[in-house]
């Protein structure tokens, strides 16, 4: 009979010792990592469904990073648009209630509000986040405008703002009344006439009517007449001695569009009432007290409202035109057109991208697989605009005290700028901007909401599949412990057994 030694058992626990030492070993990894395997093999069928739900988590991470970007810039914008709002508000508000008291430079306490006011504004469309201009459009790394003091007094080669609102003045003034004459075509007549067909500047005869007994007036042609046609005209013709209280008016149509009216009233009163004429001892006599009347009345409102007008319009020729618009000849007094100013002589305001299509697509980004926000803007919209031609205009303005019109002539100013920085029907304003920009962070928001929900549930599923559970780890490990200690033990002993010791003795 054969005796088989222990070798044979031996090795087999020993192949076990090294069995259950290898699985207490991955037990201890997982418990130190707290991942059931540091590979996707390690992971069997699930490792695909774990590869997946990682891409997506890491989607959703660098969506998170996006939507803060914006968000930054978004809030930049934001500060920028309730500056620009709030620098108009100042403005307008000066203008309806500031003083008429010119300083030394020929400006009032309003003016001064309107000056910092627009330098504020060209500060806050020239911010930028991260070195990103926000009102350039597409050029985000240029500026969106050309520095205020450049924009409002021009530099050593370039005419600003300012030059070009003294430029229009006086195309629009002419000899001192806008740009109209007074005749007589007959001896009890009267008539109104523009100085050149088609011309850009001064006063437009818009209309006239009258209740003057025995007169007939005749209107200004419409449409107006083109080249070669002679320029517009309306005349009144007396035809007999009018009675006391009857009037005329003549309507016109300023630079800026605004329309205004001399009324006068014939009268027999001594002294003569403002805003008459005398009436004669016959038509032809009170016809030429008609011709000085209506004389005097248009060169005071050529130097009143014009002026106004004339500013406003300039303003709006250098904000509103690409390239700028400016009266083209010299002197300007005698200048019959309007001529683009170039980029060696004129300003250009805006400095950034220009395109047709709409700002806020000038900057698009993706928040997630499927949905981009766009928050581009341009300083040339049409809010922004608005803002800055009346700011300006108000900032440049200078008025002599020594003219007897200057009152007169502010008043006409602050009016028109009071109406211009209002609320207009169909106009772009910048709370518009400010919405759309509310609405790319609401987009934003609610996209990140959602993909917080996914990516927590995508983590609790991805954990689920490679991840443990600490205390059953921990537990299998004290098992195993056991059992190795029990084999060791068991393997020691089989070790020390040899057959004298089974041999009886002596």
């Amino acid at each position: 009979m054969s005796i088989d030694g222990v070798s044979g058992r031996t090795s087999y626990l020993g192949s076990q010792l090294i069995n259950i030492k290898s699985q207490l070993d991955l037990l201890s990894q997982q418990l130190a990592t707290g991942k059931k395997s540091t590979t996707y093999a390690g992971l069997g069928v699930d490792a695909g469904t774990a590869t997946g739900l990682r891409a997506q988590i890491a989607s959703i991470a660098s969506y998170a990073d996006t939507a803060t970007n914006l968000n930054t810039r978004i809030n930049v914008v934001n500060l920028s648009l309730q500056g620009i709002a709030d620098a108009a508000a100042q403005v307008k508000s000066a203008a309806a209630g500031a003083s008429l008291t010119l300083d030394n430079n020929g400006q009032t306490a309003g003016q001064q509000t309107a000056m910092a006011a627009f330098a504020q504004t060209i500060a806050l469309l020239n911010a930028d986040a991260g070195g990103r201009y926000l009102f350039s459009g597409r050029a985000t790394d240029t500026p969106a405008t050309a520095s205020a003091d450049a924009i409002l007094h021009g530099t050593t080669t370039q005419a600003g703002l300012r030059q070009l609102i003294d430029e229009r003045r006086a195309a629009d003034l002419g000899t001192g009344m806008g740009r109209v004459a007074v005749s007589s075509p007959t001896a009890t007549s009267v008539a109104v006439s523009e100085d050149y067909t088609e011309l850009p500047f001064g006063l437009k005869l818009d209309s006239i009517s009258t209740t003057l007994t025995g007169a007939n007036v005749t209107a200004p042609p419409s449409p107006r007449p083109v080249l070669p046609a002679p320029p517009s005209s309306m005349s009144i013709d007396l035809g007999a001695i009018p009675q006391d209280g009857g009037k005329v008016k003549f309507n016109f149509t300023l630079p800026d569009g605004t329309k205004e009216s001399i009324e006068l009233t014939a009268s027999s009163a001594t002294p003569l009432p403002e805003g008459s004429f005398s009436i004669g001892t016959d038509p032809a006599t009170t016809a030429a007290n008609l011709n000085g009347a209506l004389n005097t009345a248009i060169g005071k409102l050529a130097k009143t409202s014009l002026v106004a007008a004339s500013a406003i319009e300039a303003s709006s020729n250098f904000f509103d035109s690409v390239p700028p618009l400016r009266v083209g000849g010299s002197p300007p007094e005698s200048a019959i057109t309007l001529v683009n100013g170039t980029a060696t002589d004129t300003v250009t305001w805006y400095t950034g991208e220009s395109g047709s299509d709409p700002a806020r697509g000038t900057a698009v980004a993706g928040i997630d697989t499927a949905i981009t926000v766009q928050y581009g803007a341009r300083a040339n919209e049409d809010a922004f605009r608005t803002a800055l031609k009346n700011m300006a205009v108000y900032a440049a303005v200078t008025t002599s005290p020594d003219d007897i019109n200057a009152t007169a002539q502010l008043t006409e100013l602050n009016s028109r700028l009071v109406d211009n920085l209002g609320v207009q029907a169909g106009q772009q304003t910048v709370q518009d901007v400010q919405a759309d920009f509310a609405g790319a962070q609401a987009s934003i928001k609610t996209t990140t909401d959602r993909q917080k929900q996914a990516g927590a549930i995508a983590q609790s599923l991805l954990d689920s599949i490679q991840g443990i559970d600490d205390n059953e780890v921990a537990t299998k490990i004290l098992a195993l412990q056991t059992s190795l200690q029990a084999s060791y033990q068991t393997t020691a002993s089989l070790y020390q057994m040899s057959l004298i010791k089974f041999l009886p003795i002596g």
